[in-house]
């Protein structure tokens, strides 16, 4: 039996019912020790022990051949591609967090003893360690709960400051909801708002771009790489445009950072919004990067002690950011195997479903676009019955804020998908930890139960009979 947790790194059993882990890596290096708790008795024949392999990645389909799978005491679960949504917690990060959930547990706001000036010390170490990842001074990072507190400060945070000088802000029809919201937030309060639309591609025409500015704009906010079809925006040129007018550019790259390089100088970025847990980090933590030279002034959205530069007050959670900070380092180590290894199992997956499917689309551009992030539309089956069909595998039917809605996805309506398209797409989300054989596994799940679902279906007969769908007039009732 093997089990990954890491690049390259595969533990080995000496019994195959051997299949817990614990004590798993320090961030800093490869396991030193593992500790194996069996889960049957067979294992105790071999008093649990586990050896360490880092030579020798064994093959997956071989390993996980006929063994039930028992992680932290869970049986049966789905394979997880679904890395859009979150990502699970890197053992190495683990590691990094452990010790401030148990012994340093001291507020790093308290100067007057030692437990607060041990929290300080990690808490600082950590906003280096998320600064280093995209060029930036450690003074610029400012911790926040996650992404959507980083766009409602930043949105919400320049547009009131400047308010008496300017009330202009543009944005994308393609944004996460909680840009969208904050925009129209800021349209209650008497701003002016521009709503750009995106090309059939998903990305912006910088043309209309340069028209949408005006005078009274203050804030551009365009995120680098969109959550539900992957599509990266031309970042570098948007913020080139920005800076030559004298606007504030902010984006969300909670889908970027750590995935693909980013350097906020290079990019004319003045802020930029971040996201711990899609990057292999906790969930509750992110950050806000907000350039002190030009100086970008903010107005707190609310009201506290003050904490980091007043512009986020509350106490700094030293377990979250210390754990944050791990996963960004650990990115920025293993950025460049990670989008080579996800670029060829993109690949594979692609390939996979072209060389069996017909009417197949994949929403967004196939280039300018995040490798991990395959959005595809399945034409004549529904993408619910699809879901359901696969329920041995987690992905999602849009995006984890607004699949719960039996609206199609407002994402694909503004690339002009049709609403049958829209519904009948899948989002497959490939991050560090999938395997070659979760990706054949899932290509092949989806084939079939593609030409199942095709098989049920009446337009899909209509289609392969050469009828033309669009020249029909249905009948209202």
């Amino acid at each position: 039996m093997a089990f990954r947790i890491a690049r390259g790194a595969w533990i080995k059993w000496m019994n195959p019912s051997v299949i817990h882990h614990q004590n798993l890596s320090p961030v800093s290096s490869k396991p030193n020790s593992f500790t194996c708790r069996a889960v049957s008795s067979e294992s105790f024949q071999n008093g649990g022990k586990c050896f360490r392999n880092y030579s020798t990645v064994i093959n997956p389909e071989q390993a996980f051949e006929g063994v039930t799978i028992t992680i932290d005491g869970v049986e049966g679960r789905p394979l997880y591609l679904d890395a859009q949504a979150t990502t699970s917690l890197d053992p190495r990060v683990l590691d990094a967090m452990l010790p401030y959930l148990t012994s340093f547990y001291g507020n790093p706001h308290s100067r007057t003893h030692a437990y607060g000036w041990e929290s300080e010390k990690a808490m600082e170490t950590a906003r280096k360690q998320v600064a280093d990842l995209i060029g930036a001074d450690p003074k610029e990072i400012v911790f926040t709960s996650g992404a959507t507190e980083s766009n409602n400060i930043a949105i919400k945070g320049v547009a009131r400051f400047y308010k008496s000088k300017k009330k202009h802000v543009i944005t994308t029809q393609i944004e996460h909801k909680c840009v969208l919201d904050s925009c129209r937030a800021l349209e209650a309060e008497g701003f002016k708002v521009t709503y750009l639309p995106v090309q059939q591609n998903g990305i912006i025409d910088l043309d209309q771009f340069k028209e949408a500015i005006t005078p009274e704009t203050s804030l551009v906010s365009i995120m680098t790489v969109n959550n539900e079809i992957g599509v990266k925006q031309p970042v570098v040129e948007i913020g080139k445009i920005c800076r030559e007018n004298k606007i504030f550019f902010h984006t969300d790259a909670a889908q970027a950072v750590g995935k693909i390089p980013m350097d906020v100088n290079e990019m004319n970025i003045d802020l930029m919004s971040i996201s711990g847990h899609k990057i292999y980090g906790p969930k509750g933590v992110g950050a806000l990067y907000a350039r002190r030279r030009p100086r970008v002034r903010l107005e707190p959205i609310f009201s506290g002690g003050g904490q980091e530069r007043g512009i986020r007050s509350g106490t700094v959670p030293t377990p979250l950011v210390v754990g944050f900070g791990a996963a960004c380092a650990v990115s920025q180590e293993e950025m460049a195997y990670d989008i080579k290894r996800i670029t060829g199992l993109s690949n594979r997956f692609c390939n996979l479903i072209d060389s069996e499917l017909t009417h197949v689309i994949r929403n967004g551009d196939a280039v300018e676009c995040y490798p991990g992030c395959v959005n595809i539309s399945f034409a004549y089956i529904e993408g619910e019955s699809l879901l359901m069909a696969l329920k041995d595998i987690a992905l999602s039917s849009g995006s984890a804020c607004t699949s719960a809605s039996l609206e199609p996805s407002y994402v694909l309506r503004a690339i002009g998908a049709d609403e049958d398209l829209a519904h009948s797409s899948i989002r497959f989300g490939i991050g560090r930890f999938t395997t070659e054989a979760e990706v054949d596994y899932t290509a092949d799940k989806c084939i079939r139960h593609v030409k199942r679902l095709r098989e049920m279906s009446p337009l899909w007969e209509m289609v392969q009979e050469g009828v033309d769908l669009k020249a029909i007039k249905w009948s209202q009732h």
